[in-house]
């Protein structure tokens, strides 16, 4: 097994959205013994967001680019290999302000490419992400699942499910910003989610 972990927290230390990509990582590996796994830290390391040059780099053939056209063009192709290497992809997503991060944004604005993660068909768009588990780990200070404030977790779906990866699990551990026993009872509720979701 293949898997690919995304964290997009802005924090370096102390993200419960890490914490739990982390502990669904270990239990992957722990089921999968000599299962690969490459991190991408998007905060440490992150990807640049579509600007005009990169739309210019994008829409201009291959044989026509600049050398720093083709040096832009490589850094999306790198992203998008792995995730088509991952036979498992376990995202970190904390809620900033009812939605995910930019560094996550950037991520998935640089993973969709038509022709190569998904095409338009005759009979609509075809995801091209195909035959692999998501993981999705959510955490927010206050409480939203199920609820009108929740914007993160359609979009999600949407943007997930348009590149081919409809097996998504979510993972949610809220309260964050709710004090010290609400902090508690959400790695808890968590902790017992990632062991439920993998098994």
């Amino acid at each position: 097994m293949n898997i690919l972990q995304i964290n997009s927290s802005a924090r370096s230390t102390g993200s419960e959205s890490t914490r739990i990509a982390d502990a669904i990582v270990a239990r992957l590996q722990a089921a999968n013994p000599g299962a690969g796994v490459v991190r991408r830290d998007l905060a440490a390391n992150p990807h640049p967001a579509i600007d005009e040059a990169t739309l210019g780099a994008l829409f201009t053939p291959a044989d026509q680019r600049t050398p720093e056209q083709s040096a832009r063009v490589a850094l999306d192709d790198a992203l998008i290999a792995e995730a088509q290497a991952a036979d498992a992809i376990v995202i970190g997503a904390p809620m900033y302000n009812f939605g995910i991060t930019v560094q996550l944004k950037s991520w998935f604005d640089a993973i969709a490419r038509a022709g190569v993660t998904f095409r338009y068909t005759a009979e609509g768009p075809e995801g091209l992400l195909k035959n692999k588990k998501v993981f999705v780990a959510l955490s927010r200070g206050g409480f939203h699942k199920d609820g009108v404030s929740d914007s993160q977790v359609p979009f999600l779906k949407t943007f997930l499910g348009f590149v081919g990866l409809t097996d998504v699990t979510f993972v949610y551990s809220e309260g964050h910003g709710m004090g010290p026993d609400a902090v508690a009872k959400a790695i808890a509720e968590a902790d017992a989610q990632v062991n439920e979701a993998v098994a």
